[in-house]
């Protein structure tokens, strides 16, 4: 049985409800269905995980990205999904850019895994149809870094 970080498979990563509509529900069972994904979770503000931005405005903010997922490869991918485009997006996608080469430099120094990130948008999920993560990443290129 496959475990998502701290989640057996059939909870609801996304801490949604059946039959709850909007992409993060959507996405959460799309992780569940790919094959190359090891595990995954749903980061929310409790959990802690804030990356430090800068807002379209130039005030300071964090960002708490949506998924966290590691791939049968090894590498880590941060997941950002957004169901409405935002002024800040930009911002945000630039300083999870950075963080993920951050700690992938880092974490490959010591043996670790990569970091890399996706942003998957909701009329870009619905359109394309993904059939796998891999498939998602090639395909998902607005803000692209790999692991």
């Amino acid at each position: 049985m496959r475990v998502g970080l701290g989640e057996e498979v059939g909870h609801r990563p996304h801490g949604g409800e059946a039959g709850a509509g909007g992409l993060e529900p959507a996405f959460a069972g799309f992780l569940e269905a790919a094959y190359e994904v090891q595990a995954h979770a749903k980061s929310y503000l409790a959990a802690g995980f804030r990356i430090d931005c800068v807002r379209a405005n130039g005030e300071r903010s964090t960002c708490t990205p949506d998924f966290i997922v590691r791939g049968t490869a090894g590498g880590v991918w941060i997941v950002e999904t957004r169901g409405r485009e935002e002024l800040d997006l930009p911002q945000k996608m630039a300083r999870l850019k950075q963080s993920c080469a951050d700690a992938g430099a880092a974490g490959t120094a010591e043996g670790g895994p990569r970091c890399g990130f996706v942003h998957a948008g909701q009329k870009s999920f619905d359109l394309q149809e993904p059939q796998s993560f891999a498939g998602l990443v090639t395909s998902f290129r607005d803000y692209p870094q790999a692991p």
